[in-house]
C-alpha cells in the first residue's frame, strides 16, 4: 500500500514538474525531410493550453501526420524541452554529407535562440542555406508570467512550415 501512496504522488509532483515543447520532423521513402511541425505550452502553469513534453511530443507527431503528404514513411522529435524559453527551429544543408540538418537552438532571448540554432548547425556542418524555419515561446515549469518582447509565436498548438525566415534578415 505505501508503495500505491508514494508510486501515485510521485507521479501526481512529476506531472506538476514537467511542461513544455517538442519540434517533430517527417521523411519520405528517400530519407528527405519533408514536413516539420512543433507542439508547445502556450500558457504559463494552470493554464488551458499548458501541459508536459511527452503530451507535447504526441500532439507534434499528430499533428505532422495529419498536415503531411502521403509518402510520409518517418517521424523523428528532434527536439523537446520542460523549461519555459525562446525557441528557433532552424535548417541548414551539408553539403560534404548531402545531408539537410535541422537543429533546435533554445535561449532567454529569441536572439539567443536563433545563435544557438545557427551553432548547433555549424557544429554539424550545415552551413548552406541556414535558415528559420519556426520561432516561438514555449511555457515551462518554471513560468510565471508572459514572455517579454514582441516576438510571439502563433497562438495555437502547432503549424506547418509557412514562409521561413532567411538568416540575416
Amino acid at each position: 500500500m505505501k508503495t500505491f501512496i508514494f508510486g501515485s504522488l510521485f507521479c501526481f509532483f512529476a506531472r506538476q514538474v514537467l511542461a513544455g515543447d517538442a519540434v517533430a520532423i517527417g521523411y519520405n521513402y528517400e530519407g528527405m525531410w519533408t514536413a516539420v511541425t512543433y507542439n508547445r505550452s502556450s500558457t504559463p502553469k494552470g493554464g488551458p493550453h499548458y501541459h508536459d513534453a511527452v503530451q507535447a511530443c504526441t500532439f507534434a507527431l499528430r499533428d505532422l501526420r495529419v498536415r503531411a503528404s502521403d509518402d510520409l514513411v518517418r517521424t523523428e522529435i528532434v527536439g523537446k524541452s520542460d523549461r519555459t524559453g525562446y525557441v528557433a527551429v532552424a535548417r541548414g544543408k551539408a553539403i560534404a554529407r548531402n545531408k539537410d540538418v535541422t537543429a533546435v537552438g533554445r535561449g532567454k532571448s529569441q536572439m539567443e535562440a536563433d545563435q544557438n540554432a545557427f551553432n548547433k548547425l555549424n557544429d554539424r556542418e550545415a552551413t548552406t542555406d541556414e535558415q528559420v524555419v519556426y520561432r516561438y515561446f514555449s511555457y515551462g515549469a518554471d513560468s510565471t508570467g508572459h514572455p517579454r518582447g514582441n516576438q510571439r509565436a502563433r497562438h495555437g498548438k502547432s503549424a506547418v512550415t509557412s514562409q521561413p525566415t532567411r538568416r540575416g534578415t
